[in-house]
């Protein structure tokens, strides 16, 4: 399992050392080592010193009858289980000081997005194994240690940080069950992969047809979301893949005679066999986290855990609050802080049977899956509609363990994510209170990842209709992390929550968001909704019985309001949005060449610059003023920008040692504008 995660051929050269470490309250029952490399050469990084990067291998043995383990979907049924206990793996990267003493305290524990560890590249640059090249090394720098840390079982790909766990059976008899997924291609394509295909790679193995032939297997076709399915003729398509030019049976793809057309979402239920007990990645970062601070020979010892996720690991640190996981099996908080980037109002399909961990909520594929459902809140809401109740932090809360929480999105979530629902009743028609341990933060003018810049569009299933959003938020997860720490380690108090809101109409219907007539460009007509979902009787109990849904009543949904520019009013604003060069929408819509052109393309946002003179305002007929209206020249716009950057700094959402570099993009941004 080791040698994947090794560049070709170091892996048969490695010595696979195992530390052997006796049975602990943490439950981690030994680890093993596959490669220990020193960091940047050996480079001493501040007053950590030298650090090192480890990979390997550590082993979880989780009981059963543990009140803190009884969540875990077929935990029970795990065909391993012996002595009452399931042995469970995971595969991980560890960068630490070599002498631990001399780092902060602090662990950030990576939940790695589909098997990718990328927190140390997005905050600090450098190499993928930081051998020669650590680029600005600010985390290593101030003492921190960093793991990353394998959750997912149906992870891809040779690098992909993988959990191993076993499959459940009831009685010692196959379950069978119904799966589904869904993918609207970019191009005609004659045959689609049974996984989650997201950015042109699969985010999911998922897990391949049990028996082709069975009727219960379909295929549908329809024209968006909401669309009415059309089925499709058996006789039309197959399980089957083209390999050297023939058509060859496969049990992991589906063949359609006509193809797959750009534009179209195809959706497939299918017999599957053999479920996963994949909730053990709850427990894995559960119990690592408390290894790290209850041992004191554990490889990464630390006195604080911080979980980190992005996207699809921030809905899982968010499904891991709801259901419980951050108390230890003695009782103990896990983590300490959690940092949930991009969410939205999310959770996920991380622990369920048959569960389908890297399916999410995009505006033209994964539709309908366990995502946005409710509750949505931090503390205790009302489901108008259903009398529901609940919160995310309820378990929390009961157990007092509720950690510090950043919950982070950019301006994409709150049309492709519903974030608007981690803040509001469910009803949409008021503000709801956050409970103290909590901060909410809305980047305008983001987009879900940060864009290129120069500005340029997306490729593949990413090519809209305008260039991307180019924003980085690499200053803003320094400066998170900074104040997670600050608050976590003396109860410095973090900058104040800052993201729109209903009371004074920065948050509003869909309706009445006012972007102004920009010429050449489409508005959306539609933002993503959460549903009202019904998977079957025991779906709550983590069967999902009824593929696809039952689908309800949506929620309401909640937009952040513009300016007379089109930027967003309310929220954490980069110098980009408040001293402008140009319009950053949290949509953008997909390329005609791709199909669907009124649908919104996933996690973009768009960039469309301002006139540079009032005589190319007026020929365009473009409302917006132009640069050389506001702006007497580049010197006016670098010491307006200077302020922004230094009004950012001073609340907190900058550290100073960034503003130089923060200053040369803003030269850079109004070179690229105004040329």
């Amino acid at each position: 399992m080791l040698r994947r995660m090794l560049p070709p051929g170091l892996a048969s050269s490695l010595l696979v050392l195992a530390l052997l470490v006796p049975p602990l309250d943490a439950r981690v029952t030994r680890v093993e080592i596959s490669s220990r490399t020193d960091v940047w050469n050996g480079r001493a990084l501040g007053d950590a010193g030298t650090y090192e990067r480890i990979i390997g291998r550590v082993y979880f043995s989780l009981p059963v009858a543990n009140p803190h383990n009884l969540r875990i979907v077929d935990l029970s049924n795990a065909v391993t289980l012996m002595n009452g206990e399931v042995e469970v793996s995971s595969d991980f990267i560890a960068v630490r000081p070599k002498d631990a003493k001399r780092g902060n305290g602090s662990l950030l524990l990576e939940v790695p997005n589909r098997g990718r560890a990328r927190i140390i590249a997005l905050a600090d640059g450098g190499d993928f194994d930081l051998k020669s090249d650590a680029g600005d090394a600010w985390l290593l720098r101030n003492g921190f240690t960093v793991v990353s840390l394998g959750w997912q079982w149906d992870a891809d790909g040779p690098d992909a940080l993988r959990l191993s766990a076993p499959v459940a059976k009831e009685n010692g008899k196959a379950i069978t069950g119904l799966l589904r997924g869904d993918l609207m291609p970019s191009r005609v394509m004659p045959e689609i992969p049974l996984g989650h295909l997201i950015l042109g790679n699969i985010g999911g193995l998922e897990y391949p047809v049990a028996a082709p032939d069975d009727p219960l297997n379909v295929l549908t076709v329809r024209d968006s979301r909401d669309s009415q399915r059309t089925l499709i003729p058996r006789t039309e398509w197959q399980f089957a893949h083209t390999v050297n030019g023939k058509l060859t049976l496969s049990n992991r793809y589906i063949h359609l005679n006509s193809g797959f057309q750009p534009g179209k979402i195809y959706e497939y239920v299918y017999v599957v066999t053999d479920p996963v007990v994949a909730g053990a990645g709850f427990a894995v970062i559960r119990d690592f986290a408390s290894y790290a601070k209850h041992t004191p020979d554990a490889i990464t010892p630390a006195a604080r855990v911080y979980g980190e996720g992005i996207s699809q690991n921030g809905r899982f640190l968010r499904d891991f609050l709801y259901q419980g996981f951050n108390t230890d099996e003695d009782g103990r908080m896990a983590l300490d802080g959690v940092l949930a980037h991009v969410a939205g109002a999310g959770r996920g399909s991380f622990n369920y049977r048959f569960a389908q961990p890297s399916r999410d909520a995009q505006p033209t594929s994964s539709v309908f899956f366990p995502t946005d459902i409710f509750p949505f809140t931090d503390e205790s809401e009302i489901d108008p509609l259903t009398a529901e109740k609940g919160g995310l932090l309820d378990r929390a809360a009961a157990d007092k363990v509720v950690p510090k929480i950043f919950f982070s999105n950019t301006s994409y979530e709150y049309w492709g994510r519903a974030a608007a629902l981690l803040h509001t009743s469910p009803d949409g028609q008021q503000d709801a209170a956050i409970s103290e341990n909590v901060r909410i933060y809305h980047f305008t003018g983001l987009q879900h990842f940060s864009g290129p810049f120069p500005p340029e569009k997306g490729k593949g299933d990413l090519l809209g209709q305008q260039p991307q959003s180019p924003i980085p938020v690499k200053y803003f997860w320094r400066a998170m992390i900074s104040n997670l720490d600050a608050w976590v380690r003396n109860n410095t108090l973090p900058p104040a929550s800052s993201y729109p809101k209903i009371a004074n109409r920065t948050l509003v219907p869909l309706r009445d968001y006012a972007l102004p007539a920009i010429p050449a460009v489409h508005r959306p007509h539609e933002a993503n909704a959460a549903y009202r979902l019904d998977f079957g009787p025991r779906w709550r109990d983590g069967i999902l019985s009824l593929q696809p849904p039952k689908v309800g009543q949506a929620f309401p949904v909640l937009v952040p309001q513009v300016d007379d520019d089109g930027n967003e009013r309310d929220g954490v604003r980069m110098p980009e949005i408040t001293v402008p060069l140009a319009t950053y929408t949290s949509w953008n819509l997909r390329d005609p060449l791709t199909g669907a052109p009124d649908q919104r393309v996933s996690f973009e946002g768009s960039y469309l610059p301002f006139p540079r003179t009032a005589v190319e305002r007026q020929k365009l007929g473009d409302p917006r003023k132009s640069i050389a209206e506001r702006y007497s020249g580049r010197e006016d716009y670098i010491r307006r920008y200077a302020n922004a950057v230094d009004d950012l700094i001073g609340q907190r959402w900058i550290l100073p040692e960034d503003r130089e570099t923060l200053l040369r993009r803003g030269e850079e941004e109004w070179a690229e504008a105004a040329k």
